[in-house]
């Protein structure tokens, strides 16, 4: 598996579970060994670094921290041992939003504030990498919205950042490249809108009250049809003004015909098709 994170952009990592993602970050930070190739940050690996923090910043397990500690303890013990000032840790927890409860056992944390609290000790060296495992996870509705914003913001102070999630909504509106890892190799890396028009092909999306009517008139016209939703389909083989020709000739009710836009979900399900290593019965099977 090879591929860079580069500065200025903020690349997801995703793929399915045991595509060596989290691996991937382990080796990075060389808590895992590799039998051949290497791990570099700003072109040095790892161990190499006299106060890492400085350099990269990662968030891998929410979990990992003593629960009798306080957020505030927690971040002193890690920036003493960087040679950080205690200022800074004052810093990164109002940055993160934990102010008010930056002196409560991070063990009475909820997982979202133990999301934020990772974030907050990943930002500790004000470091030019930022590398996140799931950071959405355990997360409500205002916390994602604001990661997202932040995610984006880190990226646009010419920051690299890596972030695996399962999320692709989340991604799509927040990744400006994707590298999506199968079976241990990366099987596509290349930037999000690339990867979204090349699903999106040429297709047509048609909102109507009459689908049936709307897929025989156009299928008669030699385009290929599919439903996706219950008063919307899918056109292949027709452009978008001769589809609207067709419907009003065939006297068929439509609302809309627009340029079909393929969500970042649809484009990594296609990707990962062949690399999953586990995959459930359809309901449709299991009522055979």
């Amino acid at each position: 598996m090879s591929f860079t994170v580069r500065p200025g952009l903020v690349t997801g990592f995703v793929g399915p579970n045991g595509a060596g993602k989290s691996t991937s970050m382990r080796v990075i930070l060389g808590l895992d060994a590799v039998d051949a190739g290497t791990a570099l940050i700003g072109g040095r690996p790892y161990h190499s670094l006299r106060h890492p923090l400085r350099h990269i910043g990662s968030l891998l397990d929410a979990a990992a921290l003593h629960p009798g500690r306080s957020a505030r303890d927690h971040l002193l013990w890690l920036a003493h041992s960087q040679g950080l000032a205690a200022r800074r840790v004052d810093q990164v927890i109002e940055q993160v939003g934990l102010a008010s409860a930056a002196r409560r056992k991070a063990g009475g944390y909820s997982l979202g504030m133990r999301q934020r609290l990772g974030v907050a000790a990943a930002l500790l060296g004000d470091p030019p990498i930022i590398m996140l495992d799931e950071p959405f996870n355990g997360m409500d509705p205002e916390s994602i919205i604001w990661m997202r914003g932040f995610l984006r913001s880190l990226a646009a102070q010419g920051r690299a950042v890596l972030v695996s999630s399962h999320l692709m909504s989340e991604l799509q509106d927040t990744a400006d490249h994707l590298v999506v890892a199968g079976r241990g190799r990366a099987i596509a890396d290349a930037g999000v809108a690339d990867l979204i028009a090349a699903a999106s092909g040429n297709r047509v999306a048609v909102r109507t009250t009459a689908r049936p009517d709307a897929m025989t008139v156009l299928g008669h016209a030699g385009a290929a049809v599919a439903a996706t939703g219950r008063d919307t389909i899918t056109v292949s083989g027709l452009a978008a003004d001769r589809i609207v020709a067709l419907l009003n000739q065939g006297a068929v009710p439509f609302s809309e015909v627009s340029a079909h836009r393929a969500t970042l979900e649809e484009v990594y399900i296609e990707l990962t098709r062949d690399a999953v290593e586990f995959r459930a019965a359809t309901p449709s099977e299991v009522s055979r």
